[in-house]
């Protein structure tokens, strides 16, 4: 086995923190800054140190490694991007503000790659002639750049971003479906050689395109996704991605409409109260405005509205809040009394709970008026159905009906079956067998690269810091020499045999640095094995602690060696 490099931390680039950075919000925000791996070096924007490259490229060692054995193939595309390829897939302008945008000297228009769909139809539209040049798969590797609103929670939201990104190119939907599997298979072994507790998802499919789609997610307490699993089947999903079937029921017997008095009622709160009803009887109708027109919509009074559904059935057009200039200038539409009967130039959609043949009170489109026994189909009709309400807690499993658990999660994975959206915006044709056309069809799958170490830190610490696996750790051990110089050149003698033996290791040798401060670094940094040459070194002893378990051990020095090259 080849000599492992020893790392000195008299000479490591890095800096240990006891306190929390002002500016920290989660966990692995704190303790990457804490323990030396990250710095900030502006809004969104971080600077990988020593430690924290080396877990990183240890990520990417992982996910080339899978990747490869799936035959793919990596490359590495540029990160500047020409705007044609985007404004001919329509990306140029729904990506909107969060696309980094420039220009040349010469004024050509530019962007900073969010993600490479486009590029790589055109290197495949390139390379690719015939039948027999496909399937491919290829990936790569690459900083990807998105101008977030709002860069949060350290290296989980950056505005610059490691992704792995890969893309599979066949000529019939069978070879897709082979590909897409591969690419999950693929997906399952990396985030269990990580050390991730993960989830498969469904997900919607958003500006990429495309039909199924499903999320690698991570649970934890940062998550920005909300996702939905079923404690008694295998379901799963993404929150945005739960619908679920219209069922229609009889309303023979519910009386006809009825206009009654509700002053001071333009919020479904005070309207239930006010009757002595329930806020599920109650029909809330909220006002959006699509590409400027005015749309409704419908869900049940004790239901919120999930503008992430309602963006995603509109998309690409955009969505938006009326305002009180829109209602001065539609006198029809009252505040707090909309009600979809007789609603005027507004196209209606509600959730697959307002069902046909369901009864509610709604408002009357008078001031202080609403109406009773308002029934979808007899009373109003419905342009579309669409699943538009936030999942809660409770809420019944499509699949087998048990009450779904809600968690949080971090995305650290992405696949979806784009289809031909890409290959039509960019004419990709192969001559197939019978020697006339074929348009190709293709995948898409990302994996988060920068934000995989992210999830790692959130699931794998404790109250003292860090807690890598080997797999992604960036030394094997980490030799503790506790204070004198006998010590610390024992120590350094110990690592220099651990390292002949191909044991990664990093060693405290630092002076003028107490006991107390390298025990409690040496828990914050998070290497699997601590090896501490302390006070009975010179009788040949040391301590050997598993920093996941915590459990530790007084062993004679060639022992906790052998163990430890084992």
């Amino acid at each position: 086995m080849a000599n492992a490099p020893v790392q000195r931390m008299s000479q490591l680039l890095a800096k240990t923190l006891r306190d929390d950075p002002a500016d920290a919000e989660v966990l692995s925000h704190k303790l990457l800054v804490r323990a030396g791996y990250v710095r900030r070096t502006a809004a969104g924007i971080w600077t990988w140190l020593p430690l924290g490259k080396k877990v990183l490229a240890n990520v990417e060692r992982i996910v080339r490694e899978e990747m490869d054995a799936i035959g793919a193939q990596e490359v590495l595309l540029p990160a500047i991007l020409p705007k044609e390829p985007y404004e001919a897939t329509g990306r140029w302008d729904e990506y909107g503000p969060e696309l980094f945008r420039l220009k040349d000297r010469k004024g050509g228009d530019y962007l900073l790659g969010p993600t490479h769909e486009e590029i790589f139809t055109l290197l495949v539209k390139d390379q690719a002639s015939s039948y027999k040049d496909l399937p491919v798969i290829l990936y790569q590797i690459q900083n990807k750049y998105r101008d977030e609103a709002r860069p949060r929670a350290g290296i989980l939201r950056g505005r610059e971003f490691l992704m792995k990104d890969s893309y599979s190119f066949d000529t019939e939907d069978e070879g897709l479906a082979r590909s897409y599997a591969l690419h999950r298979q693929a997906y399952q072994r990396i985030f269990e050689r990580l050390g991730l507790d993960y989830r498969i998802c469904a997900a919607t499919a958003g500006a990429m395109g495309g039909s199924k789609s499903e999320e690698f997610l991570a649970p934890a307490e940062a998550g920005e996704d909300t996702f939905a699993d079923c404690p008694n089947c295998d379901f799963a999903a993404n929150t945005e991605a739960i619908t679920y079937d219209l069922k229609p029921v009889d309303a023979a017997g519910v009386p006809a409409a009825e206009d009654i008095p509700t002053p001071d009622t333009p919020t479904i709160e005070t309207l239930a109260a006010s009757l002595g009803v329930p806020a599920s009887a109650a029909l809330k109708n909220l006002l959006v405005k699509v590409d400027g027109e005015i749309v409704a919509v419908g869900v049940p009074g004790d239901r919120e509205v999930d503008m992430d559904k309602v963006e995603a059935h509109f998309a690409p057009a955009a969505v938006e809040m009326v305002t009180e200039e829109d209602f001065a200038s539609r006198p029809d539409l009252v505040r707090g009394y909309v009600g979809p009967q007789g609603l005027p130039k507004v196209k209606y959609i509600a959730d697959p709970r307002v069902a046909p043949g369901t009864a509610w009170i709604t408002g009357a489109n008078k001031a202080d008026t609403h109406a009773k026994n308002v029934v979808a189909g007899r009373d109003f009709e419905v342009d579309a159905y669409v699943d538009v309400v936030v999942v809660q807690e409770g809420d019944p499993c499509p699949k087998c009906g048990t009450g779904l658990k809600l968690d949080r999660a971090i995305e650290i994975g992405h696949i979806f079956q784009l289809g031909r959206k890409y290959a039509d915006a960019l004419k990709l044709d192969v001559l197939g067998q019978n020697g006339k056309p074929v348009r190709v069809t293709m995948g898409s799958y990302g994996i988060g690269v920068s934000r995989a170490v992210a999830a790692l830190a959130e699931q794998h610490a404790d109250d003292k810091g860090l807690i890598w696996s080997k797999e992604v750790a960036p030394a094997d051990v980490h030799v503790v020499a506790a204070g004198k110089a006998l010590q610390t050149e024992l120590a350094l003698d110990v690592s220099g045999k651990l390292a002949a033996a191909g044991v990664r290791v990093l060693v405290d040798d630092r002076a003028g640095v107490s006991p107390g401060v390298k025990f409690t670094d040496s828990e914050l940094i998070g290497i699997p094995q601590i090896l501490v040459v302390g006070r009975r070194a010179g009788e040949g002893v040391v301590e050997l602690k598993d920093r996941r378990t915590g459990q530790r051990e007084e062993l004679p020095l060639e022992e906790a060696i052998a163990r430890l090259t084992a």
